[in-house]
């Protein structure tokens, strides 16, 4: 009995040494799961996958397959994120030489030339800015363009409701004679001769087949002008159509008011925003003909709506993605944002109409940045009231929010993403990023086995070049709208007799091809759009947006005015 006390008292006071051994070990473990809580990426950013072309992000506790770990902060490069390397040394110079005549000496009598735009407010831009030049050409007298109010886009606004016309007839009157409507003549309104003019007509086609017309008639209005003048012209038309797009076309006051008060709001949210141009409606998935893993239902609703247009052949959705004819979904849009090293916390900006899929469709994206914003939700239905039953003025304000983002993104090849992409590099090179769809088709077909690590540095391989910055793009390459080389000029620095001199030289007149350690992109990614030949015939040519698809023939009014923007 003695015996069983001693043990129990023995064993009492053993387990007394244990427990500051045993809350020692505790503690280490307590303290070890806090670590590793606090190291570990939070549920919240953690991307769960199911597969390459899924629209679906989920979180948490999903269950499938986990593809990668989308960390929440980015990574600081070994580029700019922000701005473009080298920037500061290019600036736009799209002044005319002596040698170009003042509009008084080179515009000749009882020459009026009017022009019919078509397409919605960025292709109708482009037009803008040709007939300017085309006016030129020709030593006439430009009558205020009709802006395009029967097409898709169904907006009634004319020229000066858009514009300022009294900027625009002030700002070029050294180069081209512009007037609000033709004159008298005989107490009536001088009546117009309506013709159209192959696309992408030059200096040549315009004086052989146009101003014959315009000596007999004195007044010659061109309709359905969008891309109706080539791409390569004389250095003096170039610039002159810098001059145009840059500086003569202003938005008129209400636009720009507003589109201020958007980037200041934007601005207050954070230091720094990106804006995203987001084509994804349903009309033009159908059209593009590709496949966006939305399965049997996508096939079917898209069919439907491609069976609109009989001119449609049967595409090959694995040949066109291939080829880089697919714009990125949302979530291929927002993978390679933070691939580029964009954190969660970054504000984006989206411009955007009617997204196929709606909220289903940009959850990843809101996943991925939940700083999502748009005009509708930064601004009030007061406030975008006198603009909402204009499409092309949600259009402007969409443009200009753009125009001022640090970072500007398009998942497309449109009309609004080239103005864009051609305007930031005149003012400044800021940051442009157009996806190189050709090579991440690849990279997002096979991401289910790439590490997100591997992942992410394969898209920064993927797009050098395709960032907006310095000589990424040979002169003369791409559409002069995307790539106005012929305006961009470098300020370099020489060192001679101890002190610095500055000189500038025109990009677009350098011999060198070298790249110079520069990120310059492949030729083979940028098609050759255009030449000096004399087009007879308009059969088969598309106007840039229509040719990146490559699917329809230009008889397809409707669908040219569906994807122009």
């Amino acid at each position: 009995m003695a015996f069983q006390r001693r043990r129990h008292h023995y064993c009492r006071q053993r387990f007394r040494l244990m427990i500051p051994v045993i809350s020692g070990i505790a503690a280490s473990l307590l303290v070890l799961f806090s670590l590793l809580t606090f190291l570990a990426p939070s549920p919240n950013d953690t991307v769960y996958l199911h597969s390459p072309s899924s629209f679906n992000v989920e979180k948490g506790d999903a269950i499938g397959t986990i593809v990668f770990r989308v960390p929440s902060s980015g990574r600081e490069l070994d580029y700019h994120l922000w701005s473009s390397k080298n920037s500061e040394h290019f600036h736009g110079c799209s002044d005319a030489s002596s040698k170009f005549l003042n509009a008084e000496v080179n515009t000749k009598p009882n020459r009026y030339l009017g022009i019919a735009t078509s397409g919605g407010l960025n292709q109708q831009r482009t037009g803008i800015t040709d007939a300017v030049v085309a006016a030129r050409i020709l030593n006439a007298t430009l009558v205020v363009p009709k802006l395009d109010q029967k097409s898709f886009w169904k907006d009634s606004s004319n020229f000066s409701e858009i514009f300022d016309v009294d900027w625009f007839i002030s700002y070029l009157s050294k180069d081209v004679r512009i007037i609000k409507q033709l004159p008298r003549k005989g107490g009536k309104i001088l009546n117009a001769y309506s013709m159209r003019v192959p696309r992408k007509c030059n200096e040549r086609c315009y004086i052989s087949r146009i101003l014959p017309v315009l000596m007999k008639k004195h007044a010659v209005q061109l309709n359905k002008f969008d891309y109706r003048l080539s791409n390569r012209l004389d250095t003096e038309y170039q610039k002159l159509r810098c001059r145009v797009n840059y500086h003569a076309l202003r938005f008129t006051n209400p636009i720009p008011a507003m589109g201020k008060k958007l980037v200041q709001r934007m601005r207050m949210n954070s230091k720094h925003y990106i804006a995203l141009h987001l084509r994804f409606e349903p009309d033009m998935l159908a059209f593009s003909g590709c496949d966006y893993g939305g399965g049997e239902k996508e096939q079917k609703e898209l069919g439907a709506i491609r069976r609109r247009w009989k001119t449609l052949h049967k595409s090959n959705p694995d040949k066109a993605r291939r080829q880089g004819k697919c714009p990125l979904t949302p979530e291929e849009v927002g993978l390679m944002l933070r691939a580029l090293g964009y954190g969660s916390d970054v504000h984006i900006y989206v411009a955007s109409g009617e997204v196929y899929g709606g909220e289903e469709t940009l959850a990843p994206l809101k996943a991925l940045f939940p700083n999502f914003h748009s005009k509708d939700t930064i601004a009030t239905k007061e406030e975008l009231e006198p603009f909402s039953k204009f499409s092309s003025r949600m259009a402007a304000l969409d443009f200009i929010v753009c125009d001022e983002s640090d970072v500007f993104v398009t998942n497309n090849n449109g009309n609004m993403a080239k103005i864009l992409a051609g305007r930031r590099r005149y003012f400044g090179h800021k940051p442009t990023i157009r996806p190189n769809a050709k090579k991440l088709y690849r990279l997002f077909l096979s991401r289910s086995n790439l590490t997100w690590e591997d992942f992410a540095s394969s898209v920064r391989t993927f797009q050098k070049g395709f960032m907006g910055k310095p000589k990424e793009v040979r002169p003369g390459r791409g559409g002069f709208h995307e790539n106005p080389s012929t305006c961009i000029c470098e300020k370099a620095k020489i060192e001679k007799n101890s002190s610095a001199i500055k000189y500038e030289k025109d990009n677009a007149t350098k011999k060198s091809t070298t790249n110079n350690g520069l990120d310059v992109v492949d030729d083979s990614e940028w098609p050759d759009i255009d030449d000096n030949e004399d087009h007879s015939d308009e059969k088969g040519m598309f106007n840039e947006t229509i040719s990146d698809y490559d699917t329809i023939n230009s008889e397809d009014n409707e669908l040219e005015e569906i994807l122009s923007d």
